[in-house]
């Protein structure tokens, strides 16, 4: 049993090894392709599939990006909106979702009361008129009570709706497995004919952007902004919790697929990439 297992795994390395260069392989299985008489037909054939999948492709990342947002509009202005407005009007004490809008709505009547006595003590408004800021600061208030009032409805609008574009993307994905297919052949055939010069810039644009530890405000603004999206507090403990480890996580996986995959794959762009890297 042994010399068996020794005797397939020789012969496949045998099997390897070749006395012709690749290379030159490659050049006569060329050179063949274009003596035969049906070359040109098989190469329309082609063309027709490269068009097809081509085609194919487009559409299916254009239905990927285009049904989810429709469904998402549609649900939060058409179908979902119009229920949270009933039930919204029925609890109209709520005005605040978190601490967060609690604080910001605080500061922001805070800034106009200061600049209204500053107005006050450089003479733009008469000091006799004191009515008149305080009947200035509640007109703000009711403004500012609105404003989030309305921004805590959108957020309530938002979970829904997003809720629901995430089903109906899953939907998609699940019931079109043949589309996947062909979209990762495309991909494939799109990465693998850009130069090792082109592999090794997207490689540099993507970790520079997304990887990069130079640009914690980015990600501070993205979090932030996701964070009023859903109505969630700002907590600032976590988005820097979250800038200080998950690039680290997204750097280590990146490097491990260069490790793994691109160095087998691709060893030249990788060269190539560090070359520019350095």
């Amino acid at each position: 049993m042994k010399y068996w297992n020794l005797h397939k795994i020789n012969k496949s390395r045998f099997e390897k090894i070749s006395l012709i260069p690749k290379s030159i392989t490659k050049l006569f299985e060329k050179f063949k392709k274009e003596l035969d008489p049906n070359a040109e037909i098989e190469a329309m054939e082609e063309f027709k599939i490269s068009q097809y999948h081509t085609t194919t492709s487009v559409k299916y990342i254009l239905i990927l990006m285009i049904a989810p947002i429709l469904v998402n509009q549609i649900s939060k202005n058409f179908i979902l909106g119009p229920f949270v407005d009933h039930l919204w009007k029925k609890e109209h004490e709520i005005l605040f979702l978190n601490h967060s809008q609690e604080e910001r709505a605080f500061a922001e009547l805070q800034r106009f009361e200061e600049k209204l006595h500053f107005d006050l003590l450089i003479g733009k408004i008469p000091s006799s008129s004191y009515e008149e800021i305080n009947t200035e600061t509640t007109k703000k208030a009711i403004e500012l009570a609105q404003e989030y009032a309305n921004e805590s409805l959108d957020a309530v609008k938002n979970i829904l709706s997003d809720i629901l574009s995430v089903i109906v993307f899953a939907l998609i994905i699940s019931f079109t497995k043949r589309q996947i297919s062909i979209l990762k052949s495309f991909i494939n055939q799109l990465i693998y004919g850009l130069s090792d010069t082109a592999k090794a810039f997207l490689i540099i644009l993507f970790t520079d952007i997304f990887v990069g530890f130079h640009s914690p405000h980015g990600w501070e603004v993205v979090i932030e902004a996701i964070l009023r999206h859903f109505g969630l507090p700002e907590s600032r403990d976590f988005i820097f919790i979250f800038i200080s480890t998950f690039p680290v996580i997204l750097d280590t996986i990146f490097k491990y697929w260069i490790f793994k995959y691109l160095n087998k794959i691709s060893p030249s762009s990788v060269a190539t990439y560090r070359n520019m890297n350095e």
